[in-house]
C-alpha cells in the first residue's frame, strides 16, 4: 500500500510538470498524484508533489508565496516572453543610451510591491475552459485580464552588458500567480528596449525549499513528508484529543471551541495524539469544523 505524503522534486529543464507527475506515478505505483503549481518546460526547480491522500493538502500549498532565480535579457522581445519564443523585436543601438543602471533600478522599483500585471498569453490560465497557451498555438489571439500580484523582492545579483543586450540575474519573492516572464516583458517595455526571460528556477514554495528536493532520477524510494509534517509547515497546528479527532473524522463539530484558533478566518492542521493528521479545521461561528479530512485509508 502506498503511503500518503508530500514529495519535493527538483524539476529539470525540458520536462513539463505533467511529465514529473507521470514519472512519480510510475515510481510510487499509484495514479493518485498531483502537484501544487505548474513550472514551464524551460524552468527548473521546486515542484511540490502530493501522493495519495496528501493531494488534498495541495489546495493549501498552491497559494503560498514563491522565490525564483531568473535571468532577464533586455534588448529583445519574443512571442512567448521567454527564450522558447520567436524573436519579435531587437532594440536599435540608439535606444541603449537611456538604459543606465539607474534607469534599470527605477524600472525594477516600479515593478516591486503590489502591482497590476497582465499574464503572458502563453500561460496556463484557462480561457473559456481551454488553456491560454493552447489557444495561442491554435492561432487565436489571446489577451488576458490584468491581475493584482505582490512582488516583495526584486533584486539584481549580476548585470552583464554585451553588444546589443543587457542580461540581469535576479531574485524574486512574489505572491502566487505572479509571472516572472511578465516582469521581464514589462521591465523591457518600460526601458524602451524590450525584454524576455532566458532562465528561470523556482527555489522556494512557502516553507519548502529546493535544497530539500530530490532529482528526477531519484524518485524511486524517495523520502516524502508525512501529511502531518507537511501540514504543520504550512499551517498552525492544533493538537486534539482522541475523542475530538474521532468527532472531526465523523463530520461533527467541536462545539464552543472556536477560541482555540487565532483570527476570524483561521484554519489549522488538527493533529491527533498519535501525531497523525486528522484534517484541516476552521471556525464556524463558535465551533470548529473540518474543512478537509484525511481519507480513512491514509490515517
Amino acid at each position: 500500500m502506498v503511503s500518503p505524503g508530500i514529495l519535493l522534486v527538483d524539476k529539470p529543464a525540458g520536462l513539463t510538470s505533467h511529465d514529473v507527475v507521470a514519472r512519480t506515478r510510475r515510481a510510487f505505483g499509484t495514479r493518485k498524484v498531483g502537484h501544487a503549481g505548474t513550472l514551464d518546460p524551460m524552468a527548473t526547480g521546486l515542484l511540490v508533489i502530493g501522493i495519495e491522500g496528501a493531494t488534498r493538502l495541495l489546495t493549501y500549498i498552491v497559494g503560498a508565496d514563491k522565490t525564483y532565480e531568473a535571468t532577464i535579457r533586455l534588448g529583445q522581445t519574443t512571442g512567448t516572453d521567454d527564450a522558447e519564443g520567436e524573436i519579435l523585436t531587437t532594440a536599435q543601438p540608439e535606444a541603449w543610451s537611456a538604459v543606465t543602471d539607474a534607469a534599470v533600478d527605477e524600472g525594477i522599483l516600479a515593478l516591486t510591491g503590489e502591482i497590476s500585471q497582465v499574464p503572458s498569453s502563453v500561460s496556463a490560465i484557462k480561457v473559456d475552459g481551454r488553456r491560454a497557451y493552447d489557444r495561442v498555438r491554435a492561432g487565436e489571439e489571446v489577451v488576458l485580464a490584468a491581475r493584482n500580484v505582490v512582488v516583495s523582492r526584486f533584486d539584481v545579483s549580476e548585470r552583464r552588458r554585451q553588444e546589443g543586450f543587457l542580461d540581469l540575474d535576479v531574485i524574486v519573492d512574489c505572491s502566487s500567480g505572479t509571472y516572472i516572464r511578465s516582469l521581464a516583458r514589462d521591465l523591457g517595455a518600460a526601458l524602451g528596449v524590450g525584454g524576455h526571460l532566458t532562465a528561470l528556477r523556482r527555489t522556494r514554495v512557502g516553507p519548502f525549499v529546493v535544497g530539500d528536493a530530490v532529482g528526477i532520477d531519484g524518485l524511486e524510494g524517495a523520502h516524502t513528508l508525512t501529511p502531518a509534517d507537511a501540514a504543520g509547515r504550512i499551517l498552525p497546528v492544533l493538537e486534539v484529543s482522541a475523542d475530538e479527532a474521532r468527532d472531526l473524522r465523523h463530520g461533527k463539530r467541536l462545539q464552543g471551541q472556536a477560541g482555540r484558533l487565532d483570527g476570524p478566518g483561521a484554519v489549522t492542521a488538527a493533529i491527533d495524539p498519535d501525531g497523525a493528521l486528522v484534517g484541516i479545521v476552521e471556525k464556524r461561528g463558535a465551533d470548529l469544523k473540518s474543512a478537509m479530512n484525511m481519507p480513512e485509508a491514509d490515517r
